[in-house]
């Protein structure tokens, strides 16, 4: 197997407003995610400066991630988050020059390891397209176990779609 890069998370910062902009108004993505509305600059630009960055005031933390090169490849999210069972949904978004490169597999293992060590969750549980091949696999690979086949749970805008929940312990 070919080593996975090397990569950091870090916070949210306000330069990265046209980065967040530019994902959360891709519609391609609005298929795999919770949401199916453009977000206004103004609206992201609220969200960056209320954001705490802490997931027990904010129930989710946004991450920026990095290659070694310092240049941005993606976000991944905690959301979701249940202090009461220690628990959080994944959210994950490589850009799509960066994709197919380890990228998201070298950052569900950093993701892992913060949760773990710094968040102390007890597990992670990602929503996935049951049509997702790839991100299934990729989940799965990854120690994810599916527990959950949810019913018209993802709606495209035209169509609802089937998604699978899979779990983590970590």
């Amino acid at each position: 197997m070919k080593p996975l890069p090397a990569i950091s998370l870090r916070a949210l910062e306000p330069e990265d407003l046209d980065l967040l902009y530019r994902i959360e108004n891709d519609d391609a993505l609005w298929g795999v995610g919770i949401t199916n509305v453009p977000y206004s600059r103004f609206l992201l630009h609220e969200f960056l400066s209320s954001s705490t960055g802490d997931i027990y005031t904010d129930k989710q933390v946004r991450l920026v991630i990095e290659n070694e090169s310092h240049q941005t490849v993606g976000l991944a999210d905690l959301m979701s988050f249940d202090p009461k069972n220690m628990k959080a949904e994944l959210g994950l978004v490589i850009l799509r020059a960066c994709r197919h490169q380890g990228y998201a597999a070298a950052t569900i293992l950093k993701i892992h390891d913060y949760a773990r060590r710094t968040l102390h969750l007890h597990q992670i549980y990602v929503v996935i397209a049951v049509s997702n091949d790839n991100t299934l696999r990729l989940f799965q690979q990854m120690g994810y176990q599916q527990s959950a086949r949810l019913a018209d749970w993802l709606f495209d805008g035209e169509h609802y779609h089937d998604a699978i929940v899979m779990q983590h312990v970590l």
